[in-house]
């Protein structure tokens, strides 16, 4: 069905009863837009307050940099990246508002359960909870934003996410600094509520503001989906059967019953097979090899008389992780045949994957571990360098993409795959600075080094976005943001701070070489991007072709 901008059509297919008509890019679009900004800050907030705090919690729990590595990396990231593939196929089919109402409510609760946790399985307990919650932010924001805003500016819509990334890092670094040290000082002499610990009131503060965000959210509209790109999609007559299909069609064990049902080819059931074991012994293997690289590593998880170490964990979780990813590509093509010839058989959309997860690693770990580096490395007092650390980032981070949207918008009109020229230059760039900013001599000179950096940077999240939403057809968004999610999780959140922070353990602490040495994918992600750059026009021409070829109705 074709619409217009202004035209009304009734109920939303496929968004439910309430869904209507919107100006694109009116103003409640851009309403919508500071909404949607604000929760995935409260998002990044919630997710990286751990990286600040990390010092404190590490002495009060008596854990290792590497297992914090894994609560801010493997534990989350697993629920994270899970659950945002069945509740990126649900922002596709139901109310897109609602369910990110929902969502902040919940991982704000999961945010204040770590105010009391006093071990690190309740501290893993409140990640996963996170990461559940989490897990629907970006497929539904970014498919939401799409329908409210014009297609040409998609750029400055996406470099809105990306300066809310960059509130989140530094609302995260410096609420959490302020909000311990603030604590401890007033309760040195003790009788703090509920025998609190500073860091344990940091988590408590940060999980407040997201009730006022879900109230907001839930009475804001719910625009027609398919609106700007002039073709509305057809309803959806089972949103919710249909994510939870995707979820059984990912889980270990399930994915075979869903084999059995949907009548799957033998050779999909050997590939299953065959990579499940596979995993399951790389994973044993890198265990037993970490674990030889540090004399000692404390248990992580006892289950029953199963105790495993972070190291055992860390490589549990990503090997689980990268056996889902196998499950949902095979179940996706077993379900939906054209977003499976859209979303994995189109090799731009493999290119821009693969480039995310790849400098998801790099960032990850870099971002993780800087502030914590900066404390170790320089004189000055802990909360003092996180504050200056959080304003910077969070100024820079807003500029880096603000400037990087719209000129990418402007790049893309003037010639094919201009968004990813902007990419390349942020990307092939940044690494060079990074030597220089971790390797500085004083706090002046890592901060000054660090505005160029961090600048540089920022600048290749809103190309990226852009691109992805680019190479979709409008019902596929929240299936696309999610597999997104799942690689940039599994490869960079659970990758990136768990390798730098096992390198800092093996190398005595030495944070600056073990952050510098994750920019060893650097290289192929520059070879990736000189590949996009040539792919990507032939992909977008052939996008719809591709799908109706796959069986998508015209």
């Amino acid at each position: 069905m074709t619409v217009k901008e202004g035209e009304t059509s009734g109920d939303s297919p496929g968004s439910g009863s309430s869904a209507q008509t919107v100006k694109l890019g009116g103003p409640m679009a851009w309403y919508a837009l500071f909404l949607v900004t604000m929760t995935t800050a409260m998002s990044m907030v919630d997710r990286q307050i751990l990286s600040i705090l990390a010092p404190r919690i590490r002495e009060d729990l008596g854990i290792g940099d590497a297992e914090l590595g894994v609560l801010y990396g493997a534990v989350f990231g697993l629920f994270y990246s899970v659950f945002s593939l069945p509740l990126g196929r649900l922002a596709d089919g139901w109310v897109r508002t609602r369910l990110l109402s929902i969502s902040i409510l919940g991982w704000s609760v999961m945010t204040g359960l770590a105010g009391f946790a006093n071990s690190f399985a309740t501290l893993a307990i409140s990640r996963l909870g996170v990461g559940i919650g989490e897990a629907s932010s970006q497929p539904a924001g970014m498919s939401l934003l799409s329908d409210y805003f014009p297609k040409k500016q998609r750029g400055m819509v996406t470099s809105a996410m990306a300066v809310a990334v960059a509130l989140g890092l530094g609302g995260a670094i410096g609420l959490g600094a302020l909000i311990a040290d603030g604590w401890e000082r007033a309760f040195a002499d003790g009788g703090a509520p509920l025998g609190l610990k500073g860091w344990q009131a940091a988590f408590l503060v940060a999980a407040s503001p997201g009730i006022l965000l879900s109230f907001l959210l839930l009475k804001l509209p719910e625009p027609l989906r398919g609106l700007s790109d002039g073709a509305l999609s057809k309803p959806d007559p089972a949103p919710f059967r249909a994510s939870l299909e995707t979820l059984v069609g990912i889980l270990p064990g399930f994915v075979w019953l869903e084999f059995a049902r949907r009548k799957a080819p033998v050779k999909l059931w050997i590939i299953n097979i065959i990579a499940a074991a596979l995993i399951a012994s790389l994973a044993v293997y890198l265990a037993h090899w970490t674990d030889s690289l540090r004399p000692e590593n404390p248990v992580a998880v006892r289950l029953g008389g199963l105790e495993l170490t972070g190291n055992a964990l860390q490589w549990s979780i990503s090997g689980l992780g990268a056996y889902i990813v196998i499950c949902w590509m095979q179940t996706l093509a077993l379900r939906d045949r054209p977003a499976f010839a859209v979303i994995i058989k189109q090799p731009s959309l493999a290119l821009v994957i693969a480039i995310a997860a790849l400098q998801s690693v790099v960032n990850y770990g870099v971002m993780s571990w800087s502030a914590v580096y900066a404390i170790q490395n320089f004189e000055g007092s802990q909360t003092a360098i996180a504050v200056q650390f959080s304003i910077l980032i969070t100024l820079l981070g807003i500029a880096g993409p603000l400037i990087a949207g719209p000129a990418s918008d402007w790049m893309n009109q003037r010639f094919k795959s201009g968004r990813i020229y902007m990419a390349l230059f942020a990307l092939g760039l940044s690494p060079f600075l990074a030597f220089f900013v971790f390797n500085a001599a004083t706090l002046a000179g890592f901060f000054g080094w660090f505005v160029f950096y961090s600048l540089v940077l920022t600048m290749w999240l809103p190309p990226i976005y852009a691109s992805l939403l680019d190479l979709v057809l409008p019902r596929m968004r929240g299936a696309v943001m999610s597999y997104y999610i799942l690689m940039m999780t599994i490869t960079g959140m659970g990758l990136g701070p768990y390798a730098v922070g096992m390198i800092s353990d093996v190398n005595e602490g030495n944070l600056g070489d073990a952050i510098l040495s994750v920019y060893w994918v650097a290289p192929v992600i520059v070879a990736l991007l000189i590949a996009l750059i040539w792919r990507m026009p032939k992909d977008e021409a052939t996008l719809s072709q591709r799908a109706r070829d796959a069986g998508e109705p015209a």
